[in-house]
């Protein structure tokens, strides 16, 4: 898969005429994959290249950053899932101000025809783009019969329990329902982050634990304690983790900290992606270390049930 990044202008000339989409495409859930999976089809009979045109940050964090939602994904996991669905390119613009700036002809002229040649372009029904989200699909339908390019607009994709939304699967992380968020998702929920030096309580009371550091905004699910599946780059391993604040320490800052059940080995620097796979109860305070030392081991032994009738892997 090829990846372009950096200014659209310095993009390298594609081998081919593009079928792109433009999105933000955050969790690439199972309404994502139907729209990629439709413009495959139209890439294929016309020996087009894939193309995905998304985003290294959501834009309203220029448009409008008290509304920016939490990510469900970071970068690097949507190019994994892009790679899986046989997307050809993927091109990340950052939407910056210069880009927020562009008008409407300016984005498709400089972006879908100078930039990636496009032949065919898949939008949802309901995309806006360009200065202050002038344009719309009718105008880009008119700049398309200009330049050569079709439009094909994408109606909301769903099941009869809902469509499918990057809002609902946030909504149901925030209740703990993972079930739901998987349904929407098309697989587990996952967190992915580099393992940053903890304070060594865990160790201390004789469960060392993984403390991830988190990209900002990283949607997590409602706090509490959870069997997982963690990827290794040397392999899966299966663990319990905790998201929250350990109030019996007085915290105030959300961590994301998993002990690994099979191992102690030192993972400081690793990278590590969490498959959250069942809740096994909520974040409360104990009285004492004792009691939550106690209580882990509970969680560690329920934990390690769980995923042992779990296929033995991760999705």
């Amino acid at each position: 898969m090829n990846l372009v990044v950096g200014p659209h202008g310095s993009w390298p000339h594609p081998e081919r005429r593009a079928a792109a989409t433009i999105g933000v495409y955050d969790g690439v859930h199972r309404g994502h994959r139907a729209i990629i999976g439709a413009l495959g089809e139209q890439a294929g009979e016309r020996d087009l290249a894939l193309t995905v045109v998304t985003f290294r940050s959501h834009p309203a964090e220029v448009l409008a950053p008290e509304r920016v939602p939490p990510r469900l994904t970071t970068l690097d996991q949507q190019l994994d899932q892009f790679a899986a669905l046989g997307v050809d390119a993927v091109a990340v613009l950052d939407f910056d101000d210069e880009l927020r700036r562009l008008s409407a002809e300016r984005f498709v002229v400089e972006v879908l025809v100078e930039a990636l040649e496009c032949a065919v372009v898949s939008v949802g029904e309901d995309f806006r783009f360009g200065y202050r989200q002038e344009g719309d699909v009718a105008l880009l339908r008119e700049l398309g019969t200009t330049h050569g390019f079709m439009v094909t607009p994408m109606a909301l994709v769903g099941d009869a329990d809902g469509p499918f939304r990057a809002s609902a699967i946030r909504a149901a992380l925030a209740e703990g329902d993972l079930g739901e968020a998987g349904r929407i998702l098309g697989r587990r929920f996952a967190v992915a982050g580099t393992v940053a030096r903890g304070d060594g309580r865990g160790r201390s009371i004789g469960f060392p634990t993984a403390n991830l550091e988190l990209s900002p905004r990283q949607a997590l699910p409602k706090r509490g304690v959870y069997a997982v599946w963690v990827r290794l780059d040397d392999g899966n391993a299966p663990g319990a983790a905790n998201v929250g604040v350990r109030p019996t320490f007085a915290g105030d800052t959300e961590v994301l900290e998993v002990h690994l059940l099979d191992s102690d080995r030192d993972l400081y620097d690793q990278a590590m992606e969490v498959e959250f796979v069942a809740r096994i109860r909520d974040e409360r305070r104990f009285d004492g270390v004792d009691e939550l030392a106690a209580q882990i081991g509970r969680d560690v032994a329920e934990a390690a049930r769980l995923l042992a009738v779990d296929a033995g892997s991760p999705t």
